[in-house]
């Protein structure tokens, strides 16, 4: 049932226009929102799952390098022990003798 009144047709009209008024401004305001996002995550120092996995990798790899690195040092350094015992012990008796 509609109503031939021009004063509430002119109501109505008006209505609809500020709810399209409103739907304009409610999506505006989301796509800033979403801008704005992402103009903040795109100034933060992301990487990618790949690059994150490869650093790893390499991180364990030098671990397990340095690890051998330590061990091979600690036997040179055991090794190289007694030639300066029996270096020192010789000059003692060289100067004693």
């Amino acid at each position: 049932m509609q109503s031939d009144n021009p004063r509430i047709s002119d109501l109505t009209r008006m209505f609809t226009a500020a709810a399209g008024t409103f739907a304009g401004m409610a999506q505006e305001s989301a796509e800033a929102a979403r801008e704005r996002f992402k103009e903040a995550l795109g100034g933060l120092d992301f990487v990618s799952r790949e690059e994150f996995e490869a650093v790893k990798e390499m991180a364990v790899k030098a671990r397990e390098e340095n690890e051998k690195l330590a061990a091979r040092i600690a036997e040179l350094e055991a090794a190289a022990k007694p030639a300066t015992v029996k270096k020192a012990t010789a000059k003692k008796d060289s100067a004693v003798g």
